[in-house]
């Protein structure tokens, strides 16, 4: 009976020890989160986004990448309306994109237009690149949520990186 109870002690100090190496990030859910188009999105994501893995996130509907986070993405935002803000298109998805911030707490915020449930990533400059990050996750967008509802129509002048 001793032995059990310091295997079980054990095994448990073990699973702390290595759920410890890569601690969960807290990232508020959008209001949409647990719409079909968000979970169908989050399973296609990419397990890296150029250098930075994935990691686990608390909520439904979200993703992050990078140890310091590079990339967060949350699905179900609320949807963009007609904007002036820039528009940026990568395979076939388009991004209206703000830039938020200043300094080491600068920020490139992308948002899905014309796709519901909208889709917003967050990156931070210091640790990835809007070409190494949106690629790969508007594959994903567009596999998720083939039909677009509307289009930019004054896209932005071409970005780094593929564009379509």
């Amino acid at each position: 009976m001793t032995r059990r109870l310091l295997a079980g002690l054990l095994a448990l100090a073990a699973a702390l020890v290595l759920t410890g190496c890569s601690p969960t990030l807290s990232v508020q859910p959008a209001p949409q989160a647990t719409s079909v188009g968000c979970a169908a999105l989050i399973v296609r994501l990419p397990p890296t986004l150029g250098t930075v893995s994935k990691r686990q996130t608390d909520s439904q509907g979200t993703a992050a990448w990078g140890d310091p986070e590079a990339v967060q993405l949350r699905c179900g935002v609320t949807p963009p309306g007609p904007t002036t803000d820039f528009c940026e298109t990568y395979g076939g998805v388009d991004w209206i994109r703000v830039d938020t911030g200043s300094g080491a707490a600068t920020r490139e915020q992308f948002t899905t237009f014309g796709r519901i449930p909208a889709t917003q990533v967050i990156l931070d400059p210091r640790h990835t690149t809007e070409s190494d990050a949106l690629p790969p996750i508007s594959d994903a967008v567009s596999a998720a949520m083939p039909h677009a509802t509307r289009h930019c129509t004054a896209p932005a002048a071409p970005s780094p990186g593929p564009s379509s």
